[in-house]
């Protein structure tokens, strides 16, 4: 399935912004994270230690990506699920390092998240490693934000 067709059927469509826009609407570390695909300081997000049910949404465009439910302490210093929300994120190959890795991203914004690798639990054995600046939590019982437009 294309990725156009996932967001179709997911009932939303795709957020095209300039960088330029996105860094006036953002603060310069989620900026830097989302768009420049930057890292945070492992162990740095209070994120990390979140462990109430609820909502991991993006940062920049507030799409829904993960339920607490997938979350899971991976013991790397960053926010670990173990699968996102069906047609969420999209991947991309990352050759920064010297190993090829696999990028994941916002599927509306394209805004960078982390990487996924394939040490996770069961049920999926994935760890999608998310940097928590790129993420935000919306407690269960309080309402989700609109999507940004």
């Amino acid at each position: 399935m294309s990725m156009a067709t996932a967001k179709t059927l997911e009932g939303f469509q795709p957020l095209e912004k300039s960088k330029a826009e996105w860094k006036k609407l953002l603060p310069a570390e989620r900026y830097a994270i989302l768009f420049e695909a930057s890292t945070e300081r492992s162990f740095s997000s209070p994120l990390n230690g979140e462990k109430r049910a609820g909502t991991f949404i993006c940062a920049a465009c507030f799409l829904p990506l993960f339920s607490s439910e997938a979350k899971f302490e991976s013991g790397t210093g960053w926010p670990s699920f173990f699968q996102a929300l069906p047609g969420r994120v999209a991947t991309k190959r990352d050759f920064k390092l010297v190993w090829p890795r696999t990028e994941y991203h916002c599927a509306r914004c394209s805004g960078h998240q982390g990487h996924v690798f394939k040490d996770g639990p069961p049920p999926t054995g994935k760890r999608y490693c998310n940097n928590g600046l790129a993420l935000e939590f919306v407690p269960d019982g309080q309402e989700l934000p609109a999507l940004r437009t």
